[in-house]
C-alpha cells in the first residue's frame, strides 16, 4: 500500500538552528513517536526502534534511516525501512525543506512510503489517519524541542 502525505511547520528560530536539530540524534530519539532507540552510526545513518500501533496492529519495528541530499541548512532527503515483524514493513523517504519565513523557519515535507503486511491489510484510510498523527505529533514535539533551545 503506498502511502503519501505533505505539510509545513512554522518554527520560531532561525534555519541553522532547526538544521542543527534535525540532525541530533537525542532530539529526533526525543520527538519520535514510539521511538525506544536512535542511534547514530554516522553522519548519514541512524539505526532506529520504534513501536507503532495503528487500529489493533502493534508492531515493533527495527531499520536503519540515511540522511542523502545533504544541502545545509536548506533540507536533506531522509529514507529508510523497518520491519516489524508479522505486522508487516515500511519503507519510504522524506524530502525535507528549511526556508526563511516570518523571523523564523518554515520546515517543509514531502512524505512516500510503502507499507506491506498485517499493517497494509488495515485499510487506507486507518492506516493514512494513523501515519498523519504521528507526523503531527513528532512535528509538534520538534517544534517545543526547537523552541526550548531558544529560551
Amino acid at each position: 500500500m503506498a502511502l503519501n502525505m505533505s505539510g509545513e511547520v512554522q518554527l520560531g528560530a532561525p534555519r541553522d538552528v532547526v538544521w542543527v536539530k534535525l540532525n541530533d540524534a537525542e532530539v529526533l530519539k526525543a520527538c519520535i513517536p514510539g521511538c525506544e532507540e536512535l542511534n547514530k552510526l554516522s553522519d548519514t545513518e541512524f539505526q532506529a526502534v520504534a513501536v507503532a500501533k495503528v487500529g489493533p496492529v502493534k508492531a515493533r519495528f527495527k531499520g536503519r534511516v540515511h540522511l542523502t541530499d545533504l544541502d545545509p541548512p536548506n533540507g536533506y532527503r531522509i529514507s529508510g525501512e523497518g520491519e516489524g515483524g508479522v505486522a508487516g514493513f515500511a519503507k519510504g523517504g522524506a524530502t525535507v525543506t528549511l526556508t526563511d519565513r516570518d523571523g523564523g523557519t518554515l520546515l517543509g515535507y514531502v512524505v512516500e512510503a510503502q507499507i506491506g503486511g498485517k499493517l497494509a491489510q488495515l485499510g487506507q484510510r486507518l492506516v493514512a489517519g494513523a501515519s498523519k498523527k504521528m507526523a503531527d505529533d513528532f512535528f509538534a514535539n520538534f517544534a517545543k524541542a526547537v523552541a526550548q533551545s531558544q529560551g
